[in-house]
């Protein structure tokens, strides 16, 4: 099918407005070389794929399924190795199976990850010992270490983060479509979990688990038919010119769809309604999502929906609350009721990490996991006072035992953060704190 110039237009409206949080591009000639070889280059992902995501995200907004979204809050190349990607995809796969039997609902799963190469920055530049340089903007843009040359923003990162993320997807497929996603495996990982006294509070809830996987067992429930999990791909649509480049018009409908992940979510920092990332993704076909922090009002909530989903289209477009911990019983409701009797239909996940970011004693960026856990309750309370669905949770993790988060059952203190203490920007829960999450999480959603 050939492209419609107009859709084509559509495309490429956003070259035309505001655009914030893009890189300093110092050489345009590298930078089209890269864009025109992406552009070339084979899809990552499916359109049949997107459109399949599309109806589990509806089925979440209407509260028949839960979605979960974890993953690194920044990938980095040096560490998308087998073993790393093993290791989240198995804690998303053990925090799902916990959070099925709590919500009593089929749990969607979707990692960050595979693409989430790039970061929004509050400032375009750092400063060290009276020297300032470029902010680093994840791997996909400029390197870390705080060297003049690391710093410089390089187009042929982008072809980097292009083929790191077709090596994820790669293993990714092969894990969840192997046997390694096997429910009663993933089971048994779960009691491993449950051997440490420090999460004696969740026996009776695993026993309960444990019982109903035997159960299953023993009524002749064919485990072949769940040895395979559905594990999508998503990341936030930041740096454009990638975003552009691996758009395709699916030869089947004609839609053009962004085929860099299944999901792609706009960034608090990027929701400008008259902006250039608002504008490239209302012309794909694939289900979206905003991030919605304390600033945001009933107005940008309705101006969002009718602006990203003008034809009423559920599983289309998802709201992404991260308010944090100590304003969400207030900020969020306002922004549910809205949306409710708007009549547009939204899928709401809570993102209970980035609003609760502080300082430690010792100068550590880090969250409390308290502080994170108590702005998950905050939107189930809020979810249940305005008589809407709580579709699900968006968490940043890792399947290593980082030290990057203060508290839980293990107690880490700011004394344990500089043990391993290895994210490149912001902190992340570690495998067992990933998990007790999952656990208490699972409480709320029986409560």
């Amino acid at each position: 099918m050939q492209a419609d110039p107009t859709l084509q237009a559509q495309l490429d409206h956003w070259r035309d407005l505001p655009r914030v949080q893009q890189p300093n591009w110092r050489d345009p000639e590298a930078l089209r070389c890269a864009v025109d070889e992406l552009a070339a280059s084979p899809p990552l992902v499916f359109a049949g794929e997107a459109d399949r995501l599309r109806e589990l995200m509806a089925a979440a907004g209407r509260g028949e399924a839960f979605v979960l979204q974890g993953g690194d809050c920044a990938e980095s190349f040096a560490a998308n190795t087998a073993d790393h990607i093993r290791r989240k995809v198995e804690t998303i796969l053990q925090m799902a199976v916990v959070l099925t039997y709590g919500a009593s609902l089929p749990v969607v799963k979707v990692g960050r990850m595979a693409g989430q190469y790039a970061k929004p920055r509050s400032a375009d530049t750092e400063v060290r010992d009276g020297v300032e340089l470029p902010a680093f903007r994840g791997d996909a843009v400029n390197g870390h270490e705080f060297t003049p040359e690391s710093r410089i923003p390089d187009p042929h990162r982008l072809l980097r983060a292009y083929h790191a993320s077709a090596s994820a997807l790669n293993l990714i497929r092969a894990f969840t479509y192997g046997g390694f996603a096997d429910l009663r495996r993933v089971h048994e990982w779960n009691k491993g979990f449950m051997r440490n006294p420090s999460y004696s509070r969740y026996e009776v809830l695993a026993a309960e688990i444990d019982r109903a996987v035997r159960f299953m067992g023993a009524a002749g429930v064919d485990f072949d038919a769940i040895r395979t999990v559905e594990f999508y791909a998503a990341h936030e649509a930041l740096l454009l010119d990638y975003e552009r480049a691996l758009t395709r018009i699916d030869s089947r409908t004609g839609h053009a769809y962004d085929c860099s992940a299944h999901f792609l979510w706009i960034g608090e920092r990027t929701r400008q309604l008259d902006g250039a990332h608002v504008d490239l993704l209302s012309h794909v076909r694939n289900p979206i999502g905003v991030k919605l922090g304390p600033t945001a009002t009933p107005a940008d909530v309705r101006a969002l929906a009718d602006r990203l989903n003008p034809r009423g289209e559920e599983g289309r477009l998802t709201f992404i609350s991260r308010m944090g911990a100590d304003r969400i019983r207030d900020s969020l409701p306002p922004l549910l009721e809205a949306a409710r009797d708007h009549g547009v239909p939204i899928t709401w996940i809570c993102d209970p990490m980035h609003g609760n970011t502080i300082v430690s004693g010792s100068g550590y960026k880090t969250r409390r996991f308290s502080t994170v856990l108590d702005e998950a309750r905050g939107f189930f309370e809020a979810h249940d006072a305005a008589g809407t669905n709580p579709g699900g949770l968006h968490v940043e993790l890792t399947g290593d035992d980082v030290t990057e988060v203060l508290g839980g059952a293990e107690d880490l203190d700011d004394d344990h953060l500089a043990d391993r203490y290895e994210t490149l920007v912001d902190p992340r829960l570690n495998h067992q704190q990933a998990l007790e999450m999952a656990f208490a999480v699972a409480e709320m959603l029986r409560d």
